[in-house]
């Protein structure tokens, strides 16, 4: 056995009953010799990974593994949350759902929901599309400023389609409507015949921000079911921006969006 799985099987002995260990207890719990779990136990001290007790001979998770499993968990809560209302919503309205990240200047779906209509859309986990010409890479920009969406393109981009931004101004003044609706929209952009609606938001902690999405076939959204789809997405990001503290959080402007076609 190696000492790295060994050094695994100590730290799985800790639990929500069982805050620190001794010799002893690895003797009991894993079979170990009084020797090894000894030195084992001193080493994984002298490499950070667990502190002694006081002045006792107790040993306990150190302050690294706790900053690491807090960095964990809430990494992993901001994607979990985000997916839990995107699922909501798209088994509740029944068009596909996306959790999306932004990697430079593409995004990346990371969870999806498929649609339960006959026309639906489907696009692959991992699948990568332009940032500018999306509504997904568009409410992720928007958290940017916009010298740092200008160090992005400094050779500019090509619009794959009629209704995607021509350039960086015209991006630009899309993201600064984002920032004021709370919601970013896009038709026949990066993916053909489909439109979109999302919403960002981010946890400070951890710096990770992510996209919640709705997409649909381009002409079967009628205005109240957008708006509905808008409302209850911008409402679920609400809630996680709150859990999360998220000041760059923008909120959804409802005049704004009972308004835009």
């Amino acid at each position: 056995m190696s000492i790295l799985s060994s050094a695994v099987d100590v730290l799985r002995c800790f639990s929500s009953t069982r805050h620190d260990v001794t010799v002893t207890d690895l003797v009991t719990l894993l079979g170990m010799p009084k020797s090894n779990a000894s030195r084992l136990l001193r080493a994984m001290r002298d490499e950070g990974l667990l502190e002694t007790v006081g002045e006792s001979k107790r040993y306990r998770p150190s302050l690294l593994l706790n900053q690491v499993g807090h960095l964990y968990r809430f990494a992993a809560s901001l994607i979990d949350r985000a997916d839990a209302v995107v699922g909501t919503i798209s088994d509740r309205i029944g068009h596909t759902g996306y959790v999306s990240v932004r990697r430079g200047t593409e995004i990346v779906a990371v969870t999806a929901h498929p649609g339960r209509h006959a026309l639906r859309v489907v696009t692959s986990i991992g699948d990568r599309i332009p940032a500018f010409a999306s509504s997904t890479g568009r409410v992720l920009l928007a958290r940017l400023p916009d010298d740092q969406v200008r160090a992005l393109y400094p050779a500019g981009f090509s619009a794959p389609s009629e209704t995607a931004p021509r350039d960086i101004e015209d991006l630009l003044d899309r993201l600064a409507r984002v920032r004021g609706e709370g919601f970013a929209e896009s038709r026949d952009e990066a993916v053909r015949g489909v439109r979109a609606l999302s919403v960002a938001v981010g946890d400070p902690t951890t710096g990770d921000e992510v996209a919640l999405c709705l997409s649909f076939p381009a002409a079967t959204v009628e205005p109240a079911e957008r708006l509905s789809i808008i409302r209850s997405l911008g409402e679920g990001a609400a809630e996680i921006a709150n859990l999360t503290k998220d000041k760059r959080f923008h909120p959804l402007n409802l005049a704004i969006a009972e308004t835009a076609p």
